[in-house]
């Protein structure tokens, strides 16, 4: 089927509202945390040369990064929809580009001509090294877009921490640039001793923190539901974690190739007045926000709040249906969402959250609803007397309903 009518027939059939595959994402340099539900036999169904699968990524047009091994449409979302008697797949990327402004919605269209965020579960046994996601001006010299992220960590997936459910965030008011450059230097040494200039931040199920481009942060270990820009692009600064070594050309991965080896670049990647703010915790810790009243939400069967809200570039919201309930929920962008608990209605689809899945398996527990179907309003129905039904929702750029 051409693609164009493939998406116009998907959209159609969800009522504009798109079911989504699955899309899980391998990285050689982590060991799952074994929460985001895959079936302990699958986590390295890909081979050891890939490494463990410890990401889902969720409405996601970007493609992973993942060096010469990586597979064909890896990291990409695809829309699930009927053809006659069978069920068809074709990427989420191709039905934005062919739809345009009818899925996403002329304002983002117009302005990026792409959908410009995704989300993700990252699922790591241990901490991630100290590392750093650049700005759009030094992604540029990579052909790439900066990246600022944002984290939030669901309790639905964190029924244990991990080895080290802390984060390093930072660098340490009183640091100098010369002593972050001697670190760097030293990145082929050995431990190279960099998170000796951080500071150590605990982390709380139902909770979540802003990281925008450079600053230096080493996610802890609870499964993270990681909102952010369309990009791939990171370097890591920490050369050992956990008696891992990290390969050296991790920390040159966001550098031009005429710029390796000049530790200046690394440096300028970083940003000093955002890594050394003395009021790190407050300006970037976020608390859930209810969007309205929460004992008007209550009367009319839900709560819903802001859990990722202090980035331009993308936003969330936490969504609970009481059981029992019917609520109708307006928005006024397009947005996708994961289902984190409960079972029920959806507009035209059935919605579950799924205990176990194997790789290649499909769900209903991802969707994307359109502009259109988000301001009309999306019917949900509880189907459960006792159970809510909770699901995270992922907005791109400049949600008009933001205004915390």
């Amino acid at each position: 089927m051409e693609k164009r009518h493939a998406a116009a027939n998907a959209l159609q059939q969800g009522k504009g509202i798109l079911r989504l595959a699955p899309t899980w994402v391998p990285r050689s340099f982590c060991v799952p945390g074994r929460r985001i539900k895959l079936h302990p036999d699958d986590y390295y169904v890909l081979g050891g040369q890939r490494g463990g699968i410890d990401e889902r990524w969720l409405s996601s047009t970007t493609p992973a990064k993942n060096g010469p091994l990586t597979g064909k449409n890896e990291g990409l979302s695809a829309v699930v929809y009927r053809d006659g008697n069978t069920e068809q797949q074709i990427l989420l990327k191709d039905a934005i580009d062919e739809l345009k402004g009818e899925l996403i919605g002329d304002r983002l269209w117009n302005q990026y001509g792409s959908w410009p965020m995704y989300s993700k579960f990252f699922d790591n046994m241990g901490p991630l090294p100290h590392h750093i996601h650049h700005n759009d001006e030094k992604a540029a010299l990579i052909g790439q877009l900066g990246k600022p992220e944002a984290y939030y960590f669901p309790p639905q997936l964190n029924n244990h921490g991990g080895d080290f459910p802390y984060t390093f965030m930072g660098i340490s008011p009183g640091t100098t640039r010369a002593q972050i450059k001697e670190c760097l230097m030293n990145f082929t040494k050995g431990d190279n001793k960099i998170t000796n200039y951080s500071q150590a931040f605990r982390l709380q199920p139902g909770t979540g923190w802003d990281v925008p481009p450079g600053l230096l942060h080493a996610p802890g270990s609870l499964c993270t539901y990681e909102p952010q820009k369309a990009s791939d692009v990171f370097a890591m600064y920490q050369s050992l974690v956990n008696e891992a070594i990290i390969p050296e050309e991790l920390l040159w991965n966001g550098t031009p190739k005429e710029s390796i080896g000049d530790y200046e670049q690394l440096l300028d990647v970083i940003d000093w007045e955002l890594n050394v703010d003395p009021l790190l915790h407050q300006n970037r810790f976020m608390e859930p926000l209810p969007v309205r009243s929460e004992s008007e939400m209550l009367a009319s069967g839900y709560i819903e709040k802001w859990v990722c809200y202090k980035s331009e570039a993308f936003s969330a919201k936490e969504l609970t249906v009481l059981p029992g309930c019917k609520v109708t929920i307006r928005d006024s962008a397009a947005y996708g969402i994961i289902m984190m608990q409960g079972r029920g209605r959806m507009g035209v689809w059935e919605v579950e959250t799924p205990s176990l899945i194997r790789y290649g398996q499909l769900t209903n527990d991802e969707f994307f609803v359109s502009e259109k179907a988000a301001r009309e309003g999306v019917d949900i129905v509880n189907a459960s007397t006792t159970d809510p039904i909770v699901m995270l929702k992922h907005f791109g750029p400049a949600n008009p309903d933001l205004s915390i």
